[in-house]
């Protein structure tokens, strides 16, 4: 089956496109310097992705920027991930409101600290009026743990008699979780030759396309994308019909 087009006869790209972006610590190791060289680097690319993203027309992009899990990892990275995390609800705001970018965070923000907390907020707020292109950051997020929220949710409002259990469809529990309102993927991009999910968007990416890159998350460019965009659209997306 041909890629669909657009009036211009190009292909049409995917409306969503959620990236997995794995390999700092990696990319810091092959250079001999510690991990959070590594970190800034893929804020970087992250800031590289975001204006390809929009430039190639893309409509959503969803990053994986910290997992629920990633609280483990020694609490000196910890440490600067948050203060990475500071620096950019500090700093790109301004730019990305400026772009027409909406900004929205996923995940249980509340164990974050509480100025972090307010930086997501005021971010949040200040872009909610955005239409030209959504961002979506997944942070302290889990795919398995945001099922289990949604499922509580449903209980509890079947508990306090808001709805009844015979209400439930795929509708509405799509509705309980933290990505309500935001059409699932198209299209999921892991960088760093790692082929899993990883807890990631799991409900979401049901029929998305997979694309595993070997490239690291910190050198992940235009290039990338527009790669991974074209796999996506060669590819026949049959939603469990018969081609």
């Amino acid at each position: 089956m041909e890629a669909l087009q657009t009036q211009s006869g190009s292909p049409v790209p995917p409306l969503h496109v959620a990236i997995i972006m794995d390999g700092n610590g990696r990319w810091a190791k092959s250079r001999g310097l510690p991990r959070t060289a590594g970190h800034r680097r893929g804020a970087e690319a992250v800031r590289e992705a975001v204006k390809a993203a929009a430039d190639l027309g893309v409509s959503y992009l969803t990053l994986f920027g910290f997992s629920s899990e990633n609280w483990k990892r020694p609490q000196g990275e910890v440490s600067d991930l948050m203060g990475l995390l500071r620096i950019y609800l500090r700093s790109e705001i301004k730019e990305l409101h400026a772009s027409g970018v909406r900004l929205c965070v996923v995940g249980e923000r509340q164990q974050f600290a509480p100025d972090i907390v307010r930086l997501i907020e005021d971010a949040e707020k200040k872009t909610a009026a955005n239409t030209k292109f959504t961002l979506v950051l997944a942070l302290n997020y889990g795919g398995r743990q945001e099922l289990v929220r949604a499922a509580r949710r449903f209980a509890e409002d079947v508990a306090a008699g808001r709805c009844d259990p015979a209400e439930l469809d795929e509708q509405a529990f799509a509705g309980k979780l933290f990505t309500a309102g935001i059409p699932d993927p198209d299209l999921l991009i892991r960088t760093s030759g790692e082929k899993r999910i990883s807890n990631f968007l799991l409900w979401q990416s049901a029929y998305a396309e997979m694309v595993f890159l070997d490239v690291l998350w910190p050198d992940f460019s235009r290039t990338d994308l527009e790669a991974a965009m074209q796999e996506y659209q060669r590819r026949e997306r049959r939603y469990g019909t018969v081609g």
